[in-house]
């Protein structure tokens, strides 16, 4: 048999190198509904719950049927308890319903704005008074108040009347915060920490 010679392939561009077959494309996946629903419900009897039918235990196969009399879903929403509870709803409503009350617990638990307040141990009666009525103003905007007296120097032997110039301030504002945290001092600084009572509207 003849020998035959390999073709080149200088000067060309490189060819593929065959890594095998490759893996199947499924395309994008489906997500997964977070409940349970209809035929995908694997227990065999379910406690049904819903607005206008008789609560009770049931077949699955009976409970589905209600549910599609009523042109609703049956939702597993209790599916650790034995029989796991049903419930015979809209299934885009009640996840629209709990979409909407996850995000108001989020808005809720929002960050709190601190706003700081500084006074020095001989802060006169102006410039005291002209900063209280900054921080009941925070206050009655839901923000939290942090006052703090700083010391400079050999100042920090007057702590105590630092102390009785930071309960002043929070006896004055009671009707708009209350202490967090009573006066602490830390390093230089006597901090207190004053919450609103309420946030405003």
């Amino acid at each position: 048999m003849p020998f035959k010679k390999p073709v080149s392939n200088a000067g060309g561009p490189p060819r593929p190198f065959n890594k095998g077959p490759r893996p199947f494309n499924r395309g994008p996946q489906k997500k997964e509904d977070a409940h349970k629903i209809n035929q995908r419900i694997t227990a065999q009897m379910v406690r049904v719950v819903g607005d206008g039918i008789e609560a009770g235990v049931y077949p699955i196969a009976k409970a589905i049927e209600m549910a599609e009399e009523q042109g609703l879903d049956l939702v597993e929403i209790a599916p650790n308890i034995d029989p796991p509870v049903c419930k015979i709803i809209d299934y885009k409503k009640f996840l629209y319903e709990l979409k909407k009350k996850q995000k108001e617990i989020k808005s809720k638990a929002a960050k709190v704005v601190v706003k700081e307040i500084r006074f020095g141990p001989h802060t006169d009666d102006h410039d005291y008074n002209f900063k209280k009525n900054h921080a009941a103003r925070f206050l009655q905007d839901g923000c939290k108040v942090k006052a703090f007296v700083f010391f400079r120097g050999r100042e920090i032997v007057f702590k105590q009347q630092g102390e009785i110039l930071l309960l002043r301030f929070a006896s004055e504002l009671e009707e708009f915060g209350k202490p967090e945290q009573m006066p602490l001092l830390e390093g230089k600084r006597m901090i207190m920490i004053l919450s609103p009572k309420k946030a405003s509207k």
